[in-house]
């Protein structure tokens, strides 16, 4: 579910000291969005909702949740996502974030 490699690319990227502040912005601005799809969202920005959080996803290596994403974002842009489809994406964030703060101390001490 997380690219750890990914993670310590964008480590590297910003730098071990700005990687923290990072780490809350992406958190901050993902659970925003999150919280507005568990509320129903809008449906006119469901597809561009989805894919800031692909995008997002992609960048600190979250892969599952990127990927349930991109799959929910097309079918947004058919105008055929489904609350289902939409519960997946959810959980995948919330199972996926919290894999990554788990896992989160041995792959920065590594």
């Amino acid at each position: 579910m997380i690219d750890w490699a990914r993670v310590s690319e964008l480590r590297d990227e910003v730098g071990p000291e700005d990687f923290e502040e990072v780490l809350h912005l992406f958190l901050e601005e993902v659970e925003d969005v999150v919280t507005r799809l568990q509320s129903g969202g809008d449906p006119n920005a469901l597809e561009a909702d989805l894919h800031f959080l692909r995008g997002s996803a992609l960048s600190l290596g979250f892969t599952s949740f990127s990927s349930l994403c991109l799959e929910a974002e097309q079918k947004a842009a058919d105008g055929c996502a489904t609350s289902e489809e939409i519960s997946e994406v959810l959980f995948a964030f919330f199972s996926s974030k919290a894999e990554f703060l788990e896992g989160l101390p041995a792959a920065i001490a590594a």
